[in-house]
Formats: C-alpha cells, structure tokens, sequence
C-alpha cells in the first residue's frame, strides 16, 4: 500500500462514492486526444477511469511508491503510469494537442496546476477536480466577492466554472484539516477573446496584485489608456470589473498601444 506522504500534501480518497460522483461530472471521454488524471495516489479514481471507454489515458505522479503500486494493482495498463511532474509536462513535446484533466489535486501545489494549465500550448478541454475548499470557491467566484481574484477573471475568461459539491475531510486518508470542494471547467467553444490572453495576464495580476487601490492606482505601472470604453472602471477596484470587462479594458490597452497584441 502507498503511504501518504506529508510533504507531498497527499490525502487519499478512500471513498468510492465521492469518487463515482468525481468521474461522473467529467463528460469528455474520447473526444480529446488524452486524458490526464493528475495525482492518482492509490488509483480510487482511476480504477473507474480505467472502466470508461476512454482516449488515451495518463496517470501522472512525482511519487514512485505510487506508480510503482499502480501498475501492480493493474498490471494491463502499466504503460499507463508515469512519474511525472505535471508542473514540468510538456504536452507538445508528446505531439498532444487536445487533452482534459481530471484529479484529486494536491492542496499545495493546486494553484500552480492551474497557471501551469492556462500556459500550456495545448489546448485543455475540460478540468474536473478535486481541491482545497477555499480554492475551489475563489476559482468559482464572480465579482463584488472576496474571493474573486486572479485565478477566478484568468480561468473564467476560457472555461465555465461550476462548484459542484463539498468534500468533508473524514473521506481521506489522512483526514486534511480543511474541507475540499469539487469544481468543473469547461472550454468556452469557440469563443474568441478580445486581446491576448498574455495581455490579460499582465492587466489582471497587476490589478489584483493592489486590489485594494483603484484600478488608476493600481494600474499606473502599465500605463493609462487616453480612451476607455467605460472611464468610470479607473475609480473601481479590481474585484468589481467583471470578466468580460478586464477583456475589454485589456483590448483598450492593445489599441492605444500601451501592450503588443
């Protein structure tokens, strides 16, 4: 058996409902070139994974003890297990276009995994997974909220965000001193954004980064447009501006020359 590992942040699920309830939220099987499940630990989720008629399929994990237990626990899918540090991945290098995600994402690195998604040269479909409560709620959140931040404007910008239900700690192993939350995010198809996605970046980390400022404060070290679609966005706070507002105010700077398209 695999033991958890502290510094790894791993909590098993040990819970098959929980876990039928996790794959059953996730929808694109065999429409993506791979599935991805990031963080397998014991194999709870991807025993029903490996159940599904499925595209390629990857299990990745920086713990050997894992991947070593995985491909004796299934032995016909052994080609399946990788150790591999999905924050290191590369899915251009494997010729991987199209994939989705699904896991249960160690706590301290969870963010990291999304900036590290939102970078990829490939394009990811659709993201299930399981986090930190708290995580989860501030991914979900829309504006006038404080939970809304960066990860919530960079992520809805690309994906429909829903917080699908709430995991108590007693269900893993060992329990974590926090709740954890269930999200799903799906590709806006077709959706063409207004500016660069790297532009936004750089708008919605500077205006969050001093969140408590006006976005004319907060926003001087970029440079401030002549001409704004809605000039009243320079005396509100970051956490007001709606998702498709940061994508305007984005494009404004791209037409004033102030960022490179």
């Amino acid at each position: 058996m695999v033991r958890p590992k502290k510094k790894l942040g791993q909590h098993f699920l040990k819970d098959q409902n929980i876990a039928r309830k996790i794959v059953d939220l996730f929808t694109a099987f065999g429409d993506p070139e791979l599935l991805l499940e990031i963080g397998p630990g014991t194999g709870v989720l991807t025993r029903l994974l490996l159940e599904k008629k499925l595209c390629r399929f990857l299990a990745a994990d920086v713990d050997s003890e894992s991947i070593a237990f995985l491909k004796q626990e299934f032995p016909a899918h052994g080609d399946k297990f990788v150790l591999q540090d999905f924050l290191a991945w590369a899915p251009q290098k494997e010729g991987v276009k199209r994939l989705a995600v699904i896991g249960n994402f160690p706590y301290n690195i969870s963010s990291q995994i999304f900036f590290h998604i939102l970078e990829m040269d490939a394009e990811v479909t659709e993201v299930v997974c399981m986090l930190q409560r708290e995580v989860a709620r501030r991914i979900a959140s829309g504006p006038g909220t404080r939970d809304y931040g960066i990860l919530s404007v960079l992520l809805q910008s690309r994906y429909e965000v829903k917080y699908a239900f709430t995991v108590d700690e007693h269900v893993f192993d060992p329990p974590p001193k926090v709740k954890s939350g269930v999200i799903r995010l799906e590709l806006h198809m077709g959706k063409t954004l207004p500016c660069a996605f790297a532009n936004l970046q750089k708008v919605v980390k500077q205006a969050f980064n001093m969140r408590r400022k006006t976005l004319r404060n907060a926003l001087k070290g970029l440079g401030i447009p002549k001409q704004l679609p809605e000039p009243k966005w320079l005396d509100m706070r970051a956490e007001q501006l709606h998702v498709s507002e940061f994508e305007q105010l984005t494009a404004c700077y791209e037409r004033e020359g102030i960022l490179k398209p």
